[in-house]
């Protein structure tokens, strides 16, 4: 079974009921995970999350139906969450579906969340025309959808957003839908909201949570660093340690940037950003503070590269979350080789 973002919520809460492998992909990774969670909220029990990597499954591709069948001590239910980039996590889920038809037994439900795949995949291939398995494809957003999907969770939160202040949220999260929830669950707690007890929310108490903008001190070691500046990288990392800025929210400022120059990629063709219309533009999210500093990480960062960036994001975000104590050393080093490599030719 194969689906969309233009259908995932109209037709994904059937599929809970009769599969078991669902498999996430496309240039918007931020709608897959949300999607994917809001999924797993689905299911009738989901129990336990047990966590995986495609990178153990891609070591040892029979470790996913082990534990897949695995019963936990006191019975309960569980779920596996598996985080792989492109086919990772194909040899898995080809030796699950492989010895469970062969009598192996009943598993519980598998969610994959692949970075750098898409429908056209060797995994997606392997399981759209299942009966047991469903595969979400999802394109790049675009401003109006991100900003519709912003007013859902706002109004599920009990927040009455108008649709200029959903647009300023869904363009200051550079259209992630995970950050994005992050300020309407902010937006929540600060003005106290719930479902029964809704309240409107205004651009003061956007100003008054801090909301993110393109100017949460990120942005400049972003652009150093993705613009392939490396006469300035010592200068940023100094800044990055004199005013305590979090590793791992500045590696995530650079997964936004990544993802957003993914889904630009993707949209152009092979067009520039330059020919773009105000109007087409504003519908890809791009604010215009922003435009002179992504029309030259475009020019450095051509699909191919950008894939490969996205890969080594993922390796470095688990290195930092495995080494907390080792983060700040780490992320400097990860960033000096993306400096390097934005000036590479390929």
């Amino acid at each position: 079974m194969k689906l969309t973002n233009r259908d995932f919520a109209s037709k994904a809460r059937g599929a809970v009921q009769t599969c078991g492998i669902f498999f996430f992909c496309g240039a918007d990774e931020a709608g897959a995970t949300a999607a994917a969670r809001d999924l797993v909220s689905w299911f009738d029990e989901p129990g336990e999350r047990v966590e995986m990597s495609g990178a153990e499954l891609r070591a040892d591709p029979a470790k996913l139906g082990d534990e897949a069948r695995t019963t936990s001590l006191f019975g309960d239910a569980r779920h596996i969450w598996v985080r792989a980039a492109g086919d990772e996590a194909h040899a898995a889920l080809e030796t699950l579906i492989q010895t469970g038809e062969a009598g192996a037994g009943s598993a519980c439900p598998v969610v994959v969340v692949a970075t750098s795949a898409t429908d056209k995949s060797r995994t997606a291939k392997l399981l759209e025309k299942r009966k047991d398995a469903l595969v979400a494809m999802f394109y790049p957003p675009d401003l109006r959808s991100v900003a519709q999907s912003v007013r859902t969770m706002a109004d599920a939160a009990g927040v009455r957003l108008g649709g200029d202040l959903a647009e300023r949220i869904a363009r200051a999260a550079n259209l992630d839908v995970r950050l994005a929830e992050s300020e309407i669950t902010k937006l929540s707690i600060y003005l106290d909201t719930s479902p029964q007890s809704p309240q409107a929310a205004e651009a003061a108490d956007l100003d008054a949570i801090g909301a993110v903008s393109e100017e949460d001190g990120f942005a400049s070691l972003v652009n150093v660093v993705l613009g392939g500046h490396a006469g300035r990288l010592a200068a940023e990392i100094a800044r990055m340690k004199q005013v305590g800025l979090n590793p791992v929210g500045v590696l995530l400022a650079l997964e936004r940037r990544a993802a957003q120059m993914a889904r630009l990629t993707a949209a152009l063709g092979t067009r520039r950003l330059a020919d773009l219309d105000k109007g087409e533009k504003a519908r890809l999210g791009i604010f215009w503070k922003e435009e002179r500093e992504l029309i030259e990480q475009l020019q450095r960062w051509p699909a191919a590269k950008l894939d490969r960036l996205t890969l080594r994001l993922v390796d470095l975000h688990r290195a930092l979350l495995t080494n907390s104590q080792a983060a700040e050393l780490l992320l400097a080093q990860g960033l000096a080789g993306m400096t390097r490599y934005a000036n590479a030719r390929r």
